[in-house]
């Protein structure tokens, strides 16, 4: 019986509200601004018009998958007439997709993305079986026939237009390409990018004039508390400074609950959430850092303004050991095609996208965790940049590597290429969670790779020769780094970040949301909490840098949001609520964390 969801009573900003009213005013001006201008074309920026768009026709996905393994075997139609069914398992070492082809004799061929969403619970090893003209997929102790010249269940599941169509009693599904969820922001700022000439550059004014420091936060200080008992079991605090450790601060947008009533917190030290054993909350102040740390380094980091220094960030942390990260893709995003950013120069126009490619076809990527996983999600959050701003206009890596695209991995399958330079947080087949900068050398690990995503250049990285957590080389270069932004280089507004914390007993994955802040502001926050590594996710609004955690009771599934606002990208009914990622396909990719299976 599904469960019953249900929200923590939403309460929505009015500020949010009005800027999200502004943003809508402003882009109309600006439609019927760009209508007036679009035939003054600036010098260098080509538009994208029909003429220049390839007309070689792209690879499929399929042959960007190095370990795929193929097996084919004939079928009877029902007229007697001999066809053929190709499986192709799409990286053997995970074991968790792939594409089912059927061939009749006469007519066109159909393609069916197939799910195991447990494959390490599940030992499925799918293979086929077309004796008695029927088709059969079986693993080692299970058989499941899926089409038959009387029942065709792959065409049955298609037509049911589910994103996971169950397959086999649930224990497979066939995934089904939907349409994803936009938010009125996404809806408008897509609109733009993709039908007006010079829409970015709309985009990006609005956002520049409307939205800066549009969710700043401060806190309310207290007087000092008495400091909470301390504990092991947890991530280690931040260093603050000693002014900042006599005092505390009221969050006034929290929205997870610790378990007491509208508790001040101490800067840097973490809380435990209330019925979620193994997560934990902090909250920060770039300007807390010690004296110390904010020196250090000075010529790859800027120096921190007011505004940053008391601008109040959250810190969200995870028990590894207690649960593994996976990534999604969203329905559209992102993308497979060319980013426009990419030097001329980069861009092979023979090719529709750097791979060779600009669909996922005949993959369908659905945009929510499998309805299989629900039970065991315990967190959410929103992923990285959209491809149009995933690759680089300057610097090294713009003019390296077809502009140096972000790539990414789901379920073991290459949807882009991971390229060196680039920070990378990826998850292998022994569950194990790592990030780096990516190397040509790591392409090695690519057969043990599950889920993997790439957003930018590292904010902190380690370095092994002094034994110590220091700012990525390009933190103060708003350009070579990528790190978007306003046109002018005005670094500073909401954004998220990730960072992995060694203990010397545990390892934690931290999700940071900044509520204004500069790289640099972000790389010194991560610093002062004794990260190995750190990068950057998306920015700008509260629907890219969400985060939502999950607490499952025997009837209902309750919703925190981890700051007021979030939740208003979630589909309500009344006090029902269906959360972005689980309840609804969204257009943007994410990442979710799944507890551990007991042995």
């Amino acid at each position: 019986m599904p469960a019953t969801i249900q929200a923590c009573p939403p309460r929505p900003r009015v500020r949010a509200a009005l800027l999200r009213l502004a943003w809508l005013a402003c882009c109309l001006v600006a439609l019927l601004w760009a209508s007036r201008v679009h035939a003054a074309e600036e010098p260098g920026l080509p538009r994208q018009g029909a003429a220049e768009r390839p007309t070689e026709r792209p690879r499929s996905i399929i042959d960007l998958q190095p370990f795929r393994q193929t097996e084919t075997v004939s079928i009877r139609n029902p007229d007697g007439a001999l066809g053929s069914a190709t499986l192709i398992d799409l990286n053997p070492a995970v074991g968790g997709w792939y594409v089912l082809t059927i061939s009749p004799a006469v007519g066109a061929s159909h393609s069916y993305h197939i799910e195991n969403p447990n494959p390490l619970t599940n030992r499925w090893r799918l293979s086929l079986d077309a004796s008695q003209s029927r088709l059969t997929l079986q693993s080692d102790s299970q058989r499941c026939t899926i089409w038959s010249s009387a029942n065709d269940v792959l065409e049955l599941a298609r037509a049911s237009g589910l994103p996971f169509a169950p397959l086999c009693d649930g224990l497979l599904y066939v995934r089904n390409a939907v349409p994803g969820t936009y938010t009125h922001i996404e809806r408008v700022t897509q609109f733009l990018r993709d039908h007006v000439w010079g829409g970015d550059r709309i985009v990006g004014f609005v956002r520049d004039e409307a939205f800066r420091d549009a969710y700043a936060e401060h806190g309310i200080d207290q007087p000092a508390t008495p400091r909470p008992v301390e504990s092991h079991d947890r991530p280690a605090d931040a260093q603050v400074q000693p002014e900042a450790a006599l005092s505390s601060v009221i969050p006034e947008h929290l929205e997870i609950d610790l378990g007491a009533p509208a508790p001040d917190l101490m800067l840097g030290f973490w809380y435990p959430v209330n019925r979620l054993p193994g997560v934990f909350v902090s909250v920060m102040r770039a300007g807390a850092v010690p004296t110390a740390i904010l020196n250090g380094e000075r010529g790859s980091v800027n120096a921190l303004d007011s505004v940053e220094s008391q601008g109040l960030d959250y810190l969200v942390a995870f028990d590894t050991a207690q649960f593994e990260l996976h990534f999604a893709l969203g329905t559209d995003h992102p993308r497979l095609d060319w980013s426009p950013r990419v030097p001329s120069d980069q861009r092979d126009p023979s090719l529709p996208g750097p791979d060779g490619i600009d669909t996922a076809s005949p993959l369908a990527r659905t945009g929510m965790v499998s309805p299989a996983l629900t039970a065991r999600v315990v967190a959410a959050f929103a992923g990285g940049f959209k491809r149009e701003h995933g690759a680089f206009h300057y610097g090294a890596l713009a003019e390296e590597n077809s502009g140096s695209h972000y790539g990414f991995m789901e379920q073991g399958v290459l949807f882009s290429k991971l390229q060196p330079g680039l920070s990378t947080v990826y998850r292998t087949v022994d569950g194990a969670l790592d990030m780096r900068t990516w190397s040509g050398t790591d392409d090695a690990m690519l057969d043990r790779l599950v889920d993997a995503r790439q957003n930018g250049v590292p904010l902190i990285e380690y370095d092994q020769r002094r034994g110590m957590s220091v700012p990525g080389s390009l933190v103060s270069q708003w350009g070579a780094g990528n790190w978007s932004g306003s046109s002018d280089s005005q670094l500073r507004t909401v954004r998220a970040g990730l960072c992995l914390q060694q203990t010397p007993a545990k390892a934690y994955l931290i999700f940071g949301y900044f509520s204004t802040a500069t790289p640099s502001a972000m790389a010194r926050v991560f610093q002062a909490y004794d990260c190995r590594y750190a990068m950057q996710l998306d920015i700008n609004a509260l629907e890219h840098t969400y985060l939502a955690l999950y607490v499952h009771t025997q009837l209902k599934l309750e919703v925190q949001h981890l700051v007021q606002g979030m939740g208003e990208v979630d589909r309500k009914g009344g006090e029902q609520l269906a959360p972005r990622f689980l309840g609804f396909p969204d257009d943007r990719d994410f990442f979710y964390l799944l507890r551990r299976p007991q042995p």
